[in-house]
Formats: structure tokens, sequence, C-alpha cells
């Protein structure tokens, strides 16, 4: 099974993508590179089994309805809330509403942060992809799903505190990583995953889209089966990194 992971930036720079191939036993790094295009990532997409993209794949159902009504507004319409629940329902997806019960933490907000940028681009590709043949269901079912690096390891025990700013920190986490999963052979690339915060996340990105790939993580329920679909839905990892090789 080839797993394809993205850490995809609002540019090819800063963009990584990493593809491991998954074995009876054991699990192996066979490509990661940096300066990714989005040819690069549906070409990936074609030969994996499922991919992950660590972006937003989708903006809230109600801030889109918003924008579209706020865009037409005339005389006599209805006011606008503009207090602070009315801008968190505006801010967040009913995947981030997840997380944060899940997690405790909330994700950047794609409605107002400057995720927003990397979003539009996903977009994009999401779109290129369809045109490309390859099914996009942003709920996760199909060949994409979203993920969520550093959520992800959290999760699975991993103390993630200035790894993105810290080569050191890297370096330290991928070792416990590591001691974790004696299955799982890095190579040459384990250099690459210190030295670059991006290559590092797309790894990750490619062992949390396992987790998907395999089932383990919290679907969208019956209620939310929509939403995720316009959305977008993150697929946390339910079960222990260890389990991404069943016994």
């Amino acid at each position: 099974m080839l797993i394809a992971g993205v850490d995809l930036a609002a540019e090819p720079k800063g963009t990584a993508l990493a593809l491991i191939d998954w074995a009876e036993g054991g699990a192996k790094l066979v490509h990661l590179a940096l300066g990714v295009n989005d040819e690069g990532i549906i070409d990936a997409a074609k030969q994996a089994t499922k991919i992950g993209i660590d972006c937003a794949l989708g903006w809230p159902i109600e801030f889109v309805d918003f924008v579209v009504a706020h865009s037409q507004i005339k005389p006599g319409a209805s006011p606008i809330d503009g207090g602070i629940d009315w801008r968190r329902r505006m801010a967040y997806r009913e995947t981030d509403r997840q997380v944060r019960e899940i997690t405790g933490r909330w994700p950047l907000s794609v409605s107002t942060d400057r995720l927003g940028l990397t979003a539009m681009r996903c977009a994009g590709l999401l779109s290129k992809m369809q045109q490309s043949g390859l099914e996009v269901d942003r709920s996760g079912a199909g060949r994409v799903v979203e993920i969520y690096p550093g959520a992800s390891l959290r999760l699975w025990g991993f103390d993630t505190t200035g790894y993105r700013i810290s080569n050191e920190k890297r370096a330290d986490l991928l070792a416990q990583i590591e001691a974790q999963a004696p299955w799982l052979e890095l190579g040459t690339f384990a250099e690459l995953m210190v030295q670059s915060c991006d290559a590092f996340d797309a790894v990750i990105a490619a062992l949390a889209t396992r987790s998907a790939a395999l089932g383990h993580y919290q679907k969208p329920n019956e209620t939310q089966i929509h939403q995720a679909q316009i959305e977008g839905w993150i697929a946390l990892p339910s079960e222990p990194l260890q389990a991404l090789i069943p016994e």
C-alpha cells in the first residue's frame, strides 16, 4: 500500500510531499521532496491508495452563505449579528469543533487566519484532481483526506512544543518516533526531516493518512456528514502509532 502525505503551502515553495510504501510488518519512506507543485501532488495521488493533505479542504457553510448574502446586501435586508458567538460560527467548521472537543485546541480558522491563502490553492488542487479523474470526497471517504500533523502527533503521545521552529526539537522528536516505530525505515530522508519542518510534517501527514486508510479515525456521524462533504473533515488518529502495522 502506497500512502502519500502533503504539507501544503500557498505556493510550491514550502510544500512538501512524502510517499511511504507499506508492506507486511514494515514501512519504508520511498520519496520525500520540497518545492512540490500541483502536478507533482496529482501524480502522487494517482499512485497512492490514499493521499492526506495538511490543509482545510473547504470553508464553513455559514461563512460561505454569509459572504454571498453580504455581497448582495440591499436596503431592508436582515441585520448582521456581528457578535462573538456569531463570529465563532463563521470562523470554524464542524470538524474544527470536533478537533477542539478531542484535543482541547482549536485548529487555525480557514475563514479568519492566513491559512485562507493555502486553502485557495487547495481548492484549485482538488478541482484539478477531479478533472484528472480522481475521486474527491472532502469527508475523507475517497482518495483524499484532510490531515492535521501536529494534533496527530499529540494524540500519539508526543510533545510537539517548538518542533516546527527548531531543528534540535525535530531531531529529538524524530528519535522518539523511531523508538516507537522501529518498523518505519526513513533511510537518508531522516536528515531532510530534521532540516525542514515542511518535510517533517509531510511524513507525519503520510503516517496519519495510513491511520485513516485503516479506518482508525472518528468519522463524521449521520448529522455531520453533509457538512463534512462540503467543509472538509480532519481525520484524527484514534489508535496508537503502533497500530499502523496491524498484528
